[in-house]
């Protein structure tokens, strides 16, 4: 392993994978975020309240850029970007197909070869898995009521990175990407839905918006935060 992973072809073919995976599950994670925090004012209300509570040192602080080490405080926007990947996963399905005969734990026996699609999008949504509340944009879900910290759920309730061996290297770095992107937009930014845009999603292997998100930024003053 240790020539392996000391090759500079290892290394190249693993920053490759990192960013062209990322490219495009990123802005579409980020485009279902934003619209989702601007249609929920008092989910922005609450980032901007954790942002204001843990990295603002002056009343007035303003034009912030926020690194990698100070977004990891921010809890309550993790969790709403959880609940944006539960509703919206960027790589809405799946397949997998079976090398050899197998029987499934549900007892379904599988052939050779045989594909089996796997619909995230669909189990984000379910009530089995989710709650009655599945449909909801309840970042709250996502957070322990006893120490405030982050809930850990099997990534085979959560799919949006997949498990086990198919697990997403790039995970924890997509979202320290994606909190440094929300947390400076959020800040220093209104973001307002242009009135009577459509919104559906693409049917695609990357889960973009069908019309794009059509927004209203202006600059947010102090007194906003």
């Amino acid at each position: 392993m240790g020539s392996i992973t000391s090759s500079d072809q290892f290394l190249r073919d693993t920053i490759l994978n990192l960013v062209l995976a990322g490219a495009g599950t990123l802005s579409a994670g980020l485009t279902w975020f934003f619209w989702l925090v601007a249609t929920h004012p008092t989910v922005e209300t609450k980032i901007l309240e954790e942002i204001k509570l843990n990295l603002i040192e002056k009343q007035d602080e303003k034009g912030r850029f926020f690194n990698s080490n100070e977004v990891n405080k921010l809890v309550y926007l993790h969790a709403a970007l959880c609940e944006t990947l539960r509703l919206y996963p960027p790589a809405p399905i799946n397949h997998r197909s079976s090398s050899e005969e197998d029987i499934l734990p549900s007892g379904h026996r599988m052939k050779p070869k045989q594909r089996i699609l796997l619909f995230f999008y669909s189990m984000g949504r379910m009530e089995d898995i989710w709650g009655e509340d599945c449909l909801e944009f309840k970042p709250e879900r996502w957070i322990n009521s006893d120490g405030g910290g982050i809930i850990k759920v099997s990534p085979y309730k959560f799919t949006a990175f997949n498990g086990g061996p198919q697990s997403c290297l790039g995970k924890n770095m997509s979202f320290i990407e994606m909190k440094m992107v929300a947390a400076t937009m959020l800040w220093n930014y209104r973001v307002e839905i242009m009135e009577g845009h459509p919104i559906s999603p693409t049917i695609s292997i990357t889960l973009y918006m069908k019309h794009g998100l059509k927004v209203r930024i202006s600059q947010r003053d102090v007194v906003d935060h």
